[in-house]
């Protein structure tokens, strides 16, 4: 991945990257929202090898569902 995570501060800079391909958005939030991911005794928060600091894992789950809400929306319009 030629994206380190670590330039990312948010989810959603990586659901809103203009360059990235829908599939690496996802691959770097399912990381993200990953259970390897969780900060020990805080199970509500994310922070990735290499992020800057954690992040609510229900942002991670908010900027996954923005990518599918934005494929259907593309979907529906091409019909």
């Amino acid at each position: 991945m030629s994206q380190p995570v670590s330039r990312f501060l948010h989810p959603f800079d990586i659901a809103r990257h203009p360059s990235l391909e829908p599939e690496v958005k996802r691959a770097i939030l399912a990381r993200w929202a990953s259970d390897r991911s969780a900060v020990a005794g805080k199970p509500a928060l994310r922070k990735p090898p290499g992020a800057r600091r954690a992040v609510p894992v229900d942002h991670v789950l908010a900027a996954l569902r923005s990518l599918d809400e934005a494929q259907g929306t593309n979907a529906a319009t091409r019909q």
